[in-house]
C-alpha cells in the first residue's frame, strides 16, 4: 500500500486500517478457537485441581477411586484431568462435609457486603488490564462468584475473555447501556456468562466514551443527578448474585472512573517501579484526591475498605527498580502489597493469543519460566483474596 496520502484522506486511511485490523483479529480468533470461535478453559492436572481446592493430590485420587464427585478425563498417560466445571462441582461436594463454613466455598455469607474492586492507573503500561483479568479468573477458580466489568473503551479485558468488540458488540452490550441517562437497560441485559465457572463479564468497547460525552451535557441541563452513583446503582440490581466485582477502569480520570470510584469498596493501584511511572502516579494520586473531595462534597460516601499499591512488571535483578520499590515501601508501608507481579515473557506470550496465564498450557513454556510467573500471579491474587476475607471479618 502507498504510504503517502493527502491530508484530506487521513480519516479514510485510519478507518480502513481499523477495518483491516479488526478483520485480521477476527480471523485469528476463528483459527485459534474453532469451530465456533468460542474460547474454552483448558483442563487442569490433578495436582493443579488439588491446589485450587486446597487439598492433597492423594485425597483427590481417593475421591476418584471411591467414585465420589465428577469423573476426571484420563489422558493417554493415564493422568487425571479436571475441567473447571469439575473443580467447581468438587467444591460444592466438599463444602457439605467441611469442618467449617467457607473451607471450599469462600464467598459471602449473610451480612457480608459485596466487594467491588476498582483496578486503576491513568498511565498506560502499568499492567492494569493484566492484573484485572488474572485477578478475576483466579478468584473465580478459587470459588468466588465474580463479575468482571470492562470500563476501558480500549476493551483489552474484553478481548482476553473471548469477545471481540468490533464484531460482537456492534449493537451495544456494554455497561453504558445500564448507566446511560436516557432509558437505561437493566444491568442483567449486558452480563455475559464466560467459559470459566463463577465468572461473568460485562464487556466494553468505544461506546463507553458516550458516557464521558453525555455527562457534561446532562449536567448542564440539570438531568445528571448524582452521576457518580450510576455504576453503584446499576450494580445494586445484581448485588446478591456475586461475591466480588472486578472493574478494569479506564486509563484516565474521567466520569467513568469517578463513578467506578464511588462504587468501589477497595482500590488497587498498579505501579510499574520506574521513575517516570512513579512521577506520573504522583499526579494521578493528586488528581484522584481532588476529584474524591468534589464527589464527597456532593454528598457521596467516599470511604473505602482498603487501598493497595501493586508493583507490576517487577524485575528483582534491576537495581534502579529495587531502589524505587524500597522508596515506595518506606513511604506507603502496608499499603504496598507484599507480593509483586513479576515481569515475565510467559504472561506477554500468553497475551499474543489473547489468553491469560491461567488459560495456556504449561507445556507452552519452559518449566522454570511458567512456574516463576504463575507463582507470582497466585501470590498477588491470593493476597487480595486474604484482604477480602479480612474485610468480611474472617481470619
Amino acid at each position: 500500500m502507498d504510504a503517502t496520502f493527502a491530508q484530506d484522506d487521513l480519516n479514510a486511511v485510519i478507518r480502513q486500517h481499523s477495518e483491516w485490523l479488526a478483520a485480521q483479529l477476527h480471523a485469528q480468533r476463528e483459527s485459534l478457537f474453532p469451530p465456533d470461535a468460542a474460547k474454552t478453559m483448558r483442563k487442569f492436572t490433578s495436582g493443579e485441581a488439588a491446589g485450587l481446592l486446597g487439598v492433597n493430590d492423594s485425597y483427590l485420587r481417593k475421591l476418584h477411586l471411591d467414585g465420589k464427585g465428577p469423573s476426571p478425563e484420563l489422558s493417554r498417560g493415564n493422568r487425571r484431568l479436571y475441567s473447571a466445571t469439575d473443580v467447581q462441582a468438587l467444591r460444592v461436594m466438599l463444602e457439605k462435609t467441611a469442618r467449617k463454613p467457607g473451607d471450599y466455598l469462600p464467598g459471602r455469607r449473610v451480612g457480608d457486603p459485596l466487594q467491588v474492586i476498582g483496578v486503576m492507573n491513568f498511565k498506560g503500561g502499568s499492567g492494569k488490564t493484566t492484573t484485572s483479568a488474572h485477578l478475576a479468573q483466579r478468584l473465580a477458580l478459587k470459588g468466588y462468584r465474580v463479575l468482571g466489568i470492562d470500563l476501558d473503551p480500549q476493551a483489552s479485558f474484553t478481548a482476553l475473555h473471548g469477545v471481540q468488540p468490533e464484531f460482537d458488540l456492534a449493537e451495544g452490550g456494554t455497561l453504558y447501556d445500564a448507566i446511560r441517562y436516557d432509558d437505561p437497560a437493566p444491568i442483567r441485559d449486558v452480563i455475559r456468562r464466560t467459559y470459566i465457572p463463577n465468572l461473568d463479564l460485562i464487556p466494553g468497547n468505544l461506546e463507553l466514551m458516550e458516557f464521558e460525552h453525555d455527562t457534561p451535557r446532562a449536567l448542564s441541563q440539570g438531568n445528571a443527578g448524582l452521576f457518580f452513583f450510576r455504576v453503584k446503582e446499576a450494580l445494586q440490581q445484581v448485588e446478591a448474585e456475586y461475591d466480588v466485582v472486578v472493574i478494569d477502569c479506564p486509563p484516565q480520570l474521567g466520569f467513568l472512573t469517578m463513578s467506578a470510584l464511588s462504587a468501589a469498596t477497595g482500590v488497587l493501584v498498579t505501579i510499574h517501579p520506574e521513575m517516570l511511572d512513579v512521577m506520573s502516579m504522583s499526579q494521578f494520586l493528586r488528581m484522584t484526591a481532588d476529584l474524591m473531595d468534589v464527589i464527597a462534597q456532593s454528598g457521596a460516601d467516599m470511604k473505602h475498605d482498603w487501598m493497595r499499591y501493586l508493583l507490576t512488571r517487577y524485575e528483582p535483578t534491576d537495581a534502579p527498580q529495587n531502589r524505587i520499590v524500597a522508596f515506595l515501601r518506606t513511604m506507603y508501608g502496608e499499603n504496598v502489597m507484599n507480593a509483586p507481579m513479576l515481569k515475565s515473557t510467559a504472561i506477554s506470550d500468553a497475551g499474543l493469543t489473547k489468553q491469560t496465564l491461567y488459560e495456556v498450557e504449561r507445556s507452552a513454556f519452559t518449566r522454570a519460566t511458567y512456574d516463576r510467573a504463575i507463582e507470582s500471579l497466585n501470590a498477588v491474587n491470593d493476597e487480595i483474596a486474604q484482604i477480602i476475607q479480612h474485610t468480611w471479618g474472617r481470619p
